[in-house]
């Protein structure tokens, strides 16, 4: 009897173990099974977000229309606008757009609306970002900093133009004379010289002008109207970039420099002009004998020669000069000043061509001196 029970007993503890296990399958079953969906949901999210990364940052997408390719599907979408038809015209110049909202900002150039108007002081403006670079003139604001000097600017654009003070870089090319420029508006005006368009007279005088500010400084010569002042002197001048050049003769700041004689100067023209010394350029030549010269100023000069003009006055006496550098040494016959010494003897000279001239006198003193040195 007590066998019997015994049996009973490791027959159902067998049993129950045996149910057990089968759960435990069961569930470890159901387990794996879930950690495979989960697998799969997670290859498939992967791969999907793969192919979002993917489609986001395509390399080297060209355009259908030009061929170009861009790095990124945001320049790539910029350059299909700008080469996409302009459908939507303007009915009172033809100009045309690709949107209804740059169409409209269009318009206000023509009805003269602003709705746009400075907090500070009341000046109105047709675009929103005109007014933020604006405000920047009363807050003094200049977010875009040049990382080679120590210049601000209150606009990405001027930053843009100055580095190309930096780097030499001269992207706008004139398709007349091939001569390139820094920035777009230096090659409009200068397109101008090829055209002779100089649409801004003076109504004082017969001369006229490729740009607006050029007259507006022009016409100060007839007012004497010189409203910039320089803070350390107090010399005034009838243009701004004129008395910045002057600054830089207090300060010494000589920000342009020449890659080949490493020379420095203050003025990004005088840069150009120099450099023509180590190229031969003569892009100005002389209509009646074809001479050619370095600058612009120097032919002015020539053409004079032949027409017999002496613009240049002088005040004492009843001489004319062709150029205001010949009547300043005129000038110094009357008021006795002889700036250029000799470093040799005392004698000194109203120009530096004939102290050069008296130098070759003393030219064998100069070997002599130079022979200890050889």
């Amino acid at each position: 009897m007590l066998k019997s029970q015994q049996c009973c007993g490791k027959r159902e503890n067998k049993a129950i173990t045996l149910i057990f296990r089968d759960n435990n399958q069961e569930e470890l079953g159901s387990n794996k099974d879930e950690e495979l969906k989960r697998k799969k949901r997670r290859e498939k999210n992967k791969d999907h977000s793969e192919g979002s990364k993917l489609k986001r940052h395509k390399t080297n997408k060209p355009c259908e229309a030009c061929g170009k390719c861009f790095t990124k599907c945001r320049c790539l979408t910029n350059q299909i606008r700008k080469n996409r038809e302009k459908s939507l015209l303007c009915v009172l110049c033809g100009k045309g757009f690709h949107s209804p909202s740059n169409l409209s900002i269009h318009m206000r150039a023509h009805t003269g609306e602003k709705p746009f108007s400075c907090p500070t002081c009341a000046k109105g403006f047709y675009h929103k970002g005109h007014l933020s670079v604006h405000i920047r003139t009363h807050t003094g604001e200049k977010p875009y900093a040049c990382e080679m000097c120590d210049k601000s600017f209150s606009v990405g654009s001027r930053l843009a133009s100055h580095m190309r003070t930096h780097t030499g870089e001269k992207p706008f090319y004139c398709s007349t004379c091939a001569k390139g420029f820094s920035t777009k508006g230096y090659l409009s005006r200068h397109i101008r010289t090829h055209m002779e368009d100089k649409p801004y007279a003076c109504e004082m005088c017969d001369k006229s002008f490729s740009l607006g500010s050029y007259l507006a400084g022009h016409m100060r010569t007839h007012t004497v109207k010189k409203p910039f002042s320089c803070p350390t002197c107090a010399k005034e001048f009838s243009r701004k970039d004129h008395l910045i050049m002057h600054i830089r003769t207090h300060t010494g700041e000589k920000p342009y420099h020449c890659n080949v004689c490493d020379k420095y100067f203050s003025n990004g023209s005088y840069l150009a002009v120099h450099m023509r010394t180590h190229t031969g350029e003569k892009p100005f030549s002389c209509p009646t004998c074809a001479k050619g010269f370095s600058t612009k100023g120097n032919l002015i000069i020539h053409v004079r020669t032949h027409t017999g003009e002496k613009p240049y006055h002088c005040k004492v006496c009843d001489k004319s000069f062709a150029s205001s550098h010949s009547r300043l040494i005129h000038m110094r016959t009357h008021t006795g000043e002889k700036p250029y010494h000799c470093q040799v003897c005392d004698k000194s000279f109203t120009a530096s061509t004939n102290m050069i001239k008296h130098m070759r006198t003393h030219r064998n003193f100069i070997i002599n001196l130079k022979e200890p040195n050889t």
